[in-house]
């Protein structure tokens, strides 16, 4: 049986593409931290007080949803700045004349490439998921934290609705170590049947404020009595409004794909479905974008090999301009894709692999010329 060898031209290239990635990643996850990510908890920090421990955990609870973005950005750049240079020092045009084709100096980068899809994949199915609940349950923690007085009685809280009306409000007659006594709750959201929870002790956890022995009563503006329940336990998501502009998502962020297409699926064999239409086609493109996505590595180096072949004449590596212009031209075809799509213009699994086809059949086209007709 022939062992699988590795011949001495694969690792040469192989260990310059890894050497330039590993540079790519951490440049580029530098740049999506200080432009968005860095802003945006700086801004948490200074508009809800959230407190800078936990602005830094966050941080590190978003860094796999980054490195999703930057491991196929990372593999063109890695690409182009190596066959770039490979091509200014000479190298591919003495390869060539010994016979070695451009589709035998690609193998190890396309090899290279498919690992980095790999790579992607696990993260966003299997660790982005759970990062990016835990950030959300720590944001609400944290938000929840900063209304509790402490060893304060008979305060009120009040909740609005898009920081005008009053949605809910809150009395606690006395909150000791986190933990609060005799607590009212009058919540107005909805006009025409008002609610009162009342709960002999609650406790602020992930979720919001956690009512023990608690009991509700929806009434009419009149008084009128609705209806009466009972729980032994129940959960109030208090400052949901703050939430929801602070950790807003859909729901392709927290599920893996099989979870997503599940939860599709229920919503739409449920005829009492939780998800508005808006939701549903989000969701749906974020469905198929897990597929989509982790293949720009593979769809990139497609159009990056052929265009960081440059003629022996070109004495300059364009290789990082190459990279800019690609990753622009990727992007801004995805942005269009995903809004057209949420609009309803185009179908979600259209919307999601557009990209992908559009810059696969360029490149494929172009490394066609490159490899065959020159």
């Amino acid at each position: 049986m022939k062992k699988f060898q590795i011949s001495n031209l694969d690792k040469y290239i192989l260990r310059q593409i890894f050497e330039v990635f590993v540079f790519g990643v951490l440049i580029f996850t530098s740049i999506i931290f200080a432009s968005e990510t860095f802003t945006t908890l700086i801004k948490q920090i200074s508009h809800y007080g959230m407190p800078v421990k936990i602005a830094f955990m966050l941080i590190l609870l978003n860094l796999p949803t980054v490195m999703v973005m930057t491991i196929p950005i990372s593999v063109l750049f890695a690409t182009v700045m190596t066959v770039n240079r490979m091509c200014l020092s000479s190298e591919i045009t003495v390869l060539r004349a010994c016979g070695v084709s451009i589709n035998r100096i690609a193998k190890p980068i396309f090899t290279f490439a498919i690992c980095a899809t790999l790579l992607t994949f696990f993260i966003n199915e299997t660790i982005v998921p759970i990062t990016t609940q835990q950030s959300r349950y720590l944001a609400m923690w944290s938000i929840t934290q900063r209304h509790i007085p402490k060893g304060k009685k008979n305060f009120t809280l009040k909740e609005l609705k898009n920081g005008i009306e009053l949605k809910r409000f809150f009395y606690v007659e006395e909150c000791k170590d986190g933990q609060f006594k005799n607590v009212s709750i009058l919540d107005v959201s909805d006009p025409s049947a008002i609610q009162i929870i009342q709960a002999k002790s609650g406790s602020s956890v992930e979720k919001g404020w956690l009512f023990e022995n608690a009991s509700a009563y929806t009434i009419t503006p009149k008084g009128k009595n609705l209806s009466t329940s009972w729980f032994e336990k129940t959960i109030v998501d208090f400052g949901s409004e703050v939430n929801k502009a602070l950790i807003s998502g859909d729901q392709g962020a927290t599920n893996n794909f099989f979870q997503l297409f599940k939860l599709l699926v229920k919503d739409k064999t449920n005829p009492d479905s939780q998800l508005t239409e808006k939701e549903r086609i989000e969701s749906t493109i974020s469905l198929w974008d897990k597929t989509a996505f982790p293949l720009t590595a593979v769809v990139l180096v497609l159009l990056g090999v052929p265009l960081a072949i440059t003629p022996p004449r070109v004495r300059y590596n364009r290789g990082f301009l190459f990279s800019i212009l690609i990753i622009f031209f990727y992007y801004l075809i995805r942005a269009f894709s995903i809004s057209f799509g949420e609009s309803g213009v185009v179908i979600p699994i259209l919307a999601a692999w557009l990209p992908n086809i559009v810059i696969s059949t360029i490149g494929i086209y172009l490394y066609y010329k490159r490899a065959y007709t020159i």
